[in-house]
């Protein structure tokens, strides 16, 4: 049971976070139970969806992106979100089961996926503070800098989304994982 009131539908919700969530339900064909928790304050709602989009736009693939969220999540032990990301990967990204997993634990079969995981997870765990030799092994395999600030911001990004939902304890409203 969530620790904050979730609105049941977007009419409970403020009504400055209805057009998002509409999209949202446009998209998805049903709003997730963290956009209804986030959408209580329109500014946050506002906020998480233009740094998502943005990223979304950005460099890094998809699967990438997913990856940091399945390493985040695992390292946070969020697991709303690593239920949530789990099933966006194998699912919409059509990313094998066995990929997923291995994201978890900040790897991949492909290797440069598994350096930007393994930097990831770095990057969370020493608050920002890696060593040199990290940055020359992302660029070493081909990342430029734009995609390793892009990698720090989906960092960021999941961290607050976990956070919240392990606060909140937001009910999962996908396949559960473990």
């Amino acid at each position: 049971m969530s620790r904050f009131t979730i609105p049941t539908d977007i009419q409970s919700t403020p009504e400055e976070s209805h057009a998002i969530l509409e999209g949202i339900h446009k998209q998805l064909g049903s709003v997730p139970n963290i956009y209804r928790l986030v959408a209580q304050s329109p500014a946050a709602l506002k906020g998480f969806m233009d740094q998502a989009g943005a990223l979304a736009k950005g460099k890094l693939s998809p699967k990438i992106r997913e990856g940091i969220s399945l390493a985040i999540g695992q390292l946070n032990d969020c697991h709303y979100c690593l239920s949530a990301h789990s099933f966006i990967s194998t699912q919409l990204l059509k990313t094998d089961k066995a990929e997923v997993e291995a994201n978890r634990k900040a790897d991949s079969h492909d290797p440069k996926t598994k350096a930007a995981l393994q930097f990831a997870v770095k990057v969370a765990e020493n608050k920002g503070r890696v060593a040199e030799k990290e940055l020359i092994k992302l660029r070493d395999i081909g990342f430029c800098d734009a995609e390793i600030i892009e990698i720090i911001q989906n960092v960021t990004l999941n961290i607050w989304t976990n956070y919240l939902n392990n606060v909140a304890e937001t009910p999962i409203d996908f396949p559960e994982v473990k």
